[in-house]
């Protein structure tokens, strides 16, 4: 019944109201410019699927059994609970792909230490208490981003693991800038520094969608001491991983935010970071 509700505000979204389709076919323009016209429309259709699917889910979690989630949503966490297990610090490195709320719960769910997830405070309260709830419902110990700095400080005195989609905009003047997609884009410097001063395992992920409301968590690759890198290369690394997962997925990843809304010129030339 949600699914075919899915389905008419899909239908709603894309066909009758457009949403953002200007800044969708503009993005995947940009990021897939070897595509034809009709190549890029079918990955824009799937994508408002997949964009609507996610907010319908979020509805069906507040009243999923742990069973089902299981079913739902599986994972390989071994080699992350090892780690843990040695007593390392566990950072892991994600973009914004579908379900991200599924996400939460299942590294909340299935990681042996402590979970943090940084959120973003809904302007509604009553719906921010909602989310943050479920949000918290296997143990995840939730932090706004607008306390984030101030907080990790003090939790950051014990184990912890920690999840941080890294991919969005952010302010220009105080970012690294590389190419994204062939295209010049600021990147948070935050997450890499971290990593190279605190020396966290870091490890990035793919979130696949095997089918309708089905996803899987595997192991991208694990860098078990950031601190041999710089900030910089860490950067690097995130961006070519960030890429290689959503030319796999191309539909799977949050493609109506302007992330190419930034424009590159001379006065960022020190924030310059790639080849």
């Amino acid at each position: 019944m949600l699914y075919f509700l899915s389905d008419l505000v899909y239908l709603l979204l894309y066909v009758v109201i457009g949403y953002r389709k200007k800044v969708v076919m503009d993005n995947l323009a940009l990021a897939f410019p070897e595509k034809s016209l009709g190549e890029r429309k079918r990955i824009a259709v799937q994508f408002y699927k997949n964009f609507v699917d996610t907010f319908i889910e979020t509805i069906k979690l507040l009243s999923m059994r742990d069973r089902e989630f299981d079913k739902r949503c599986t994972g390989d966490f071994s080699l992350i609970n090892q780690a843990a297990a040695k007593g390392k610090n566990i950072q892991l490195m994600g973009g914004h792909q579908f379900n991200w709320e599924f996400t939460n719960l299942l590294f909340s769910r299935h990681i042996n230490i402590p979970f943090i997830g940084v959120v973003a405070n809904v302007e509604n309260k009553i719906f921010n208490r909602i989310y943050f709830k479920f949000r918290a419902r296997y143990g995840t110990i939730l932090i706004p981003n607008s306390s984030f700095q101030r907080q990790m400080i003090e939790l950051m005195k014990s184990q912890y693991s920690l999840c941080l989609l890294a991919d969005q905009n952010t302010h220009p003047g105080k970012a690294y800038w590389l190419n994204f997609f062939g295209k010049p884009v600021p990147f948070i410097m935050g997450p890499h520094r971290a990593a190279v001063k605190s020396k966290p395992m870091l490890v990035y992920f793919d979130f696949k969608k095997i089918k309708r409301g089905h996803y899987h968590f595997e192991v991208f690759e694990i860098i078990e001491n950031p601190g041999s890198f710089t900030p910089e290369a860490l950067a690097l690394k995130y961006r070519d991983y960030l890429e290689s997962v959503i030319r796999k997925q191309p539909a799977n990843y949050l493609w109506s935010h302007r992330r190419w809304k930034h424009e590159y010129h001379d006065s960022y030339e020190k924030q310059w970071i790639d080849n």
